[in-house]
């Protein structure tokens, strides 16, 4: 309780600052044209601030569950394919179908759903979870070899510029529609996670003692697995591809709760808000003129990470 406790005051400045950043230039605005100070804060800012505590929470709570569900410390959220099938739909959403925002975002979503339909047939309904995760890793490769695909196809250089820089994951240039789409479905599916504190914690004494336990393990692993990948989904369908914080925050957070599996859910999803905020505020630095992508930020960060994890494994 005192460690959620702490994570939630953490959030209050880190959205503050995501919210006002640059207070010089909104002052400035203010000063000349109040109106379009109000509408750059509520427009711009609140979305990406929102998208930013919303997704980096379901990047976290779902690594966290991932993680206890598999008990293997390398887990991730995209380790089941919708990532990859987010990204696909939304690249035949926005540049073969010709769609706008809010279609490309459905788009998104549709083609998550299609992978965990696609994962939900290949593994069978009382698949183990080796079988889950090699259905997984061939659904992420034919996903990511049909969006290459998609992008050498693409209809112009611009296109394919374009899907480029989307598919590096970024919240910049949100709107307030694509946080009204992503929210209601991350919360839905996080409220589900949530709910499998107990089993989780169970299943970490073995899946017989789980059974024991009155655990239905089948049941439980196909509800992580489906919150997991619509939660996945939902994030890649608006801000595109944003890797390793499901990866890096679960192990921040398990030491602080005793290596609980089901205990460590809640503050993996407050320090998942957390670490996401952070990062979008400072991709806001300009790096060459140019700002950077949030993808490529948590790719840096989370890459000597995981390669720290590999070796600490052998």
């Amino acid at each position: 309780m005192r460690l959620n406790l702490a994570l939630a005051l953490l959030l209050v400045p880190l959205a503050a600052l995501s919210l006002f950043w640059d207070p010089e230039t909104l002052r400035a605005v203010a000063a000349r044209d109040p109106a379009l100070a109000q509408t750059l804060l509520l427009e711009l800012r609140l979305p990406r601030t929102g998208l930013a505590l919303v997704i980096g929470a379901s990047l976290g709570l779902g690594g966290a569950a991932m993680q206890g569900l598999l008990r293997n410390a390398l887990a991730s959220p995209d380790v089941l394919g919708p990532s990859t099938g987010a990204s696909l739909g939304a690249v035949i959403a926005g540049y073969f179908l010709g769609g706008g925002v809010l279609a490309v975002a459905a788009g998104g979503m549709a083609g998550a759903l299609l992978a965990l339909g696609l994962l939900l047939a290949l593994a069978g309904p009382a698949a183990r979870t080796a079988t889950l995760v090699l259905a997984g890793v061939a659904i992420s490769a034919l996903g990511g070899a049909l969006v290459n695909l998609g992008l050498s196809l693409a209809p112009s250089p611009y296109a394919l510029y374009d899907v480029m820089f989307w598919l590096l994951g970024s919240l910049a240039d949100r709107s307030l529609g694509q946080l009204a789409l992503a929210a209601p479905i991350i919360a839905i599916a996080g409220g589900v996670l949530l709910a499998q504190a107990a089993a989780l914690d169970s299943l970490a004494l073995g899946e017989d003692v789980a059974e024991t336990l009155g655990v239905s393990v089948a049941r439980l692993r196909w509800t992580i697995v489906v919150a997991t990948g619509v939660m996945t989904g939902a994030g890649v369908a608006v801000a595109g591809s944003i890797g390793f914080i499901g990866l890096v925050v679960p192990h921040l957070v398990r030491p602080l709760v005793g290596n609980r599996p089901g205990a460590a859910l809640w503050p993996s999803a407050l320090a998942g808000a957390a670490l996401l905020t952070a990062a979008d505020i400072a991709v806001r630095l300009p790096v060459n003129g140019q700002e950077l992508k949030l993808g490529v930020l948590t790719a840096l960060i989370g890459a000597p990470f995981f390669l720290w994890l590999v070796v600490r494994a052998r």
